[in-house]
């Protein structure tokens, strides 16, 4: 999952400020009725309607839900999912077997080539002081990272910035490991707010260490936990620099490096990762729809995507997205609603390493030249319900805050102004939505798992994970009924 910080945060009936202007949401509870109410007044004064749709859908996710049982055998029986692996194959023919089986309308693949990277064995990290005696430190490969060709043995010196090691003597870096030791902002209350801040060291570290000179970069995993989980996630490359290793330390290890380098500024550090990077293969996204009974050239978009890095099960990153984006569809129908407007369940491959799913499936939207009135993501894990990020014109998140009175009995109720997902961020400019929506769940003890051996079946838990996928039912009907 990539993370992009919310830009501010608004409440219904409360002052939305967008963009440094500031508009008044219009929320009441008993409006007086006119000869020309329009579709964006018509929620208010259907409250009642609307209410009682919404409780059945929480009540089919409550006690007949499925997405807990589809998470566990996509966790458990194909269990991780990177790009280009058998086990994301296995995944795309589970997901679309999954949908037909459910009984959308249409259940289809969108080929897309993806990338092919291999971990390889176990990698190795060992800290060395002056006699060679060494600590081993819990280490992996960030994704992409070029192998290290047996062993790799240099000196370290430690940054906090990129610009640090950008503004060091040549000298200081030569032949060494770059040790990037930034540490999650513990005081931001968005826990993502902090991983944006920390994420520029893993995603280019490696690029302005080669640049330096240097042998390698190691990165402090992306976490404000203290434990011996080292965080992988995708790194980039330029092609005009050498490429270098690159590697994330757990927090523990980080913080012993750290504190040996003060007492020994010549220690060394010994890596060794057998990562490669294969030819591209042929994958796919997948896709199932309910069509719309009035509108049915109108779509609304749900997904999460299908790919997982390949420490773990991907459970919450994102096998939550996964099956709530399919249970959402499933909630419509068993609830008795005909959505309105075309409803898309999208399963997005390649979202980890990529965004190769994402980008082909806006590219076939401009090319069929589809009418997308808004895209909705699930990939912020399967915790308990907050509301939802809108990425739009001050208008129409005014129109989607509306809804907020009825999404508060379900906690679902907070609608911030921010970023939405990053597979459905393509559709922007290629299709133009009204609105991007990213559904927003508690985050505070997601980044402990985030792309880690951690991120397993055992740490969802049923009734967040169903109330998850009712609350993103519930805007689709919403969506579908009223348009925006």
């Amino acid at each position: 999952m990539h993370y992009h910080v919310k830009k501010s945060l608004l409440f219904a009936g409360a002052l939305l400020v967008l963009d440094g202007s500031v508009a008044q949401a219009q929320v009441r509870r008993k409006p007086k009725p006119t000869p020309t109410t329009t579709a964006s007044a018509a929620p208010v004064a259907a409250d009642r309607t609307d209410s009682l749709a919404l409780r059945k859908i929480f009540d089919e996710a409550l006690l007949r839900g499925e997405s807990y049982a589809n998470l566990r055998y996509l966790t458990g029986s194909i269990g991780a999912r990177l790009s280009g692996s058998p086990q994301a194959q296995l995944a795309v023919d589970w997901g679309k077997a999954t949908m037909e089986k459910a009984g959308f309308d249409r259940v289809y693949l969108q080929e897309v080539m993806v990338p092919h990277w291999v971990r390889g064995a176990k990698e190795r990290g060992e800290i060395l002081g002056n006699k060679d005696k060494g600590i081993k430190v819990p280490v992996c490969a960030l994704g992409g990272s070029v192998g290290t060709g047996g062993k790799l043995k240099a000196g370290v010196v430690e940054v906090h910035s990129l610009d640090e090691v950008r503004n060091l003597p040549e000298a200081a870096v030569k032949g060494k490991f770059v040790f990037f030791n930034r540490p999650f902002d513990d005081a931001l209350i968005d826990p993502g707010a902090a991983y944006g801040r920390a994420g520029d060291q893993r995603r280019s570290g490696a690029i302005e260490a080669a640049k330096r000179g240097a042998v390698g970069a190691l990165v402090r995993s992306l976490t404000s936990a203290h434990d011996d989980n080292p965080h992988t996630g995708t790194m980039a490359y330029d092609p005009t620099v050498p490429k270098v290793p690159g590697a994330a330390l757990s927090t523990n290890a980080a913080d012993q490096l750290s504190q040996l380098l003060k007492a020994n500024s010549d220690l060394q550090f010994e890596l060794e990762m057998e990562c490669v990077t294969l030819p591209d293969e042929k994958s796919y996204n997948v896709v199932g729809e309910i069509k719309g009974s009035k509108f049915p050239q109108e779509i609304i978009t749900v997904g999460g995507h299908l790919d997982s890095w390949d420490l773990a099960q991907g459970a919450h990153d994102d096998g939550t997205g996964v099956v709530q984006s399919m249970e959402a569809l499933r909630l419509l129908r068993a609830s008795g609603y005909q959505p309105e407007r075309t409803v898309r369940a999208v399963l997005f491959m390649n979202e980890e390493n990529g965004t190769r799913g994402g980008n082909e499936y806006a590219r076939l939207a401009a090319q069929n030249q589809e009418t997308h009135v808004a895209a909705i993501e699930s990939d912020g894990g399967g915790f308990t319900p907050r509301g939802f990020n809108v990425d739009a014109e001050p208008a129409v998140v005014a129109k989607v805050a509306r809804w907020a009175p009825l999404l508060r009995p379900y906690h679902a109720a907070e609608i911030s102004v921010g970023h939405s997902g990053t597979d459905i961020e393509p559709l922007k400019a290629a299709v133009r939505p009204k609105a991007l929506i990213g559904y927003d769940c508690d985050s505070q003890r997601y980044f402990d798992i985030h792309h880690t051996a951690a991120d397993t079946f055992d740490k969802v838990n049923r009734r967040e994970l169903e109330l998850g996928g009712a609350s993103m039912a519930s805007l689709i009907y919403l969506l579908s009924k009223y348009g925006l």
